[in-house]
């Protein structure tokens, strides 16, 4: 008899919850249930698109640029472009030699796990926060680190247990902000804090800023503006602000005055190398879309924001919700009383299967900090939100 080949104890230990309910729902969704798909944050879904000059300088680009391999770092053109628009964001000095050109952000996040963690080494994440970064820190055998988001402070980081979580392991310190999938924004006071935090531990920052332009209320603040002493990543992208999730272009970029990560980045550079290179067409694109007209990011912001505040609003009327209003990013991430379901994932599974409301379960995000909770979106138009947040409370009426 033939014996089954196993997968590897690493990919079978792989469990990403946004895509995890995407089985429920379709096997609801063949009962012809009509299904509401509040789980993953992709504008273009909704009714949000990618704007036309993106589209047709991708066009052009097929058919007027090279379609051979590309740089494994990326396009020299696409890196200098992140450089200017770095500066006229941020007033960040960077050179396109400091600028990594990936296929998304989840590409830049597994390269850099690979290239920064041994077996037992620790990295501090926000709990909750984007489960890719413990997908991965896993993956590598390391050890995942949660500090708390405060629920009853806006969400605002816990610095004080970073401080606690801190070990002679800890490898980095992973910032989400604007935060998936709470809606987080974080202030100035706190980031200088863990700014101050990693100088002083001599631990590198990982700051994940994709949403840094989908901000609604307060100020965005990024890591780069943080003393020059403290080595960092800047990771970033397309797909959300830049309206272009399936073209898989991200990119991040170093600051490292001394020179503490460049064995890092050679690690991360020859892992680039490994996979050639990203996309060439869509570099040309990416690249477009960071020089020409941004007014569409205008409107998107005044959508999301009305959507924020209804959503807020709806869900805080319904018995056993609560939420807090997010103010960036695409995401709102309630609170449930789980008088009937042992576990925020049997309350989602439950919902998924007699309401056709898919959402994502918060301990998907964080076993520690985001027990009880469920991951919603902001994009859907006003209609689809009065719509799903009716059920919702007709469901929610029936168990409390």
């Amino acid at each position: 008899m033939q014996k089954k080949i196993k997968a590897s104890r690493r990919s079978m230990g792989m469990n990403y919850a946004i895509r995890e309910v995407t089985v429920p729902a379709a096997a609801a969704a063949a009962r012809g249930l009509k299904m509401y798909n509040f789980n993953i944050g992709d504008p273009n879904k909704w009714d949000f698109e990618t704007p036309e000059y993106f589209k047709e300088t991708l066009r052009q680009a097929v058919d007027n640029t090279d379609n051979g391999y590309g740089d494994s770092q990326g396009n020299l053109n696409l890196r200098q472009a992140i450089v200017d628009r770095e500066f006229e964001k941020n007033d960040v000095h960077i050179s396109s030699d400091d600028v990594y050109i990936t296929s998304g952000v989840s590409e830049c996040i597994n390269v850099m796990m690979g290239a920064l963690i041994e077996p037992g080494d620790e990295v501090l994440v926000p709990g909750p926060g984007y489960p890719s970064y413990a997908q991965y820190i896993n993956f590598y055998e390391g050890n995942v680190v949660p500090y708390r988001q405060i629920e009853e402070e806006n969400w605002r980081p816990d610095i004080d247990m970073m401080r606690d979580r801190i070990t002679n392991r800890t490898k980095a310190i992973v910032v989400i902000n604007p935060n998936n999938p709470t809606g987080a924004v974080y202030n100035e006071k706190d980031l200088r804090a863990i700014g101050d935090l990693a100088a002083e531990y001599d631990i590198p920052l990982i700051s994940d800023e994709i949403y840094d332009k989908i901000v609604f209320e307060g100020r965005f603040f990024s890591i780069s503006r943080l003393p020059s002493d403290i080595p960092r990543v800047i990771l970033n992208g397309f797909s959300k602000v830049n309206l272009m999730p399936g073209w898989r272009e991200g990119y991040c970029y170093f600051m490292d005055q001394h020179g503490l990560m460049d064995e890092v980045r050679q690690g991360m550079m020859k892992q680039f190398r490994a996979r050639i290179c990203a996309n060439v067409p869509c570099q040309e694109a990416a690249r477009v879309s960071l020089q020409g007209p941004q007014d569409y990011i205008v409107d998107m912001n005044r959508k999301l924001k009305e959507r924020a505040e209804f959503t807020y609003k709806r869900i805080n009327e319904i018995p056993g919700l609560s939420a807090v209003k997010a103010r960036g990013a695409l995401y709102t991430f309630p609170k449930v009383e789980l008088t009937d379901w042992k576990t925020d994932k049997e309350f989602v599974f439950d919902l998924i299967d007699h309401a056709g409301l898919v959402f994502v379960h918060g301990s998907g995000f964080c076993q520690e900090f985001g027990q009880g909770h469920f991951r919603t979106i902001l994009l859907p138009p006003m209609n689809m939100l009065v719509e799903a947040y009716d059920i919702l409370e007709k469901f929610m009426q029936k168990h409390n």
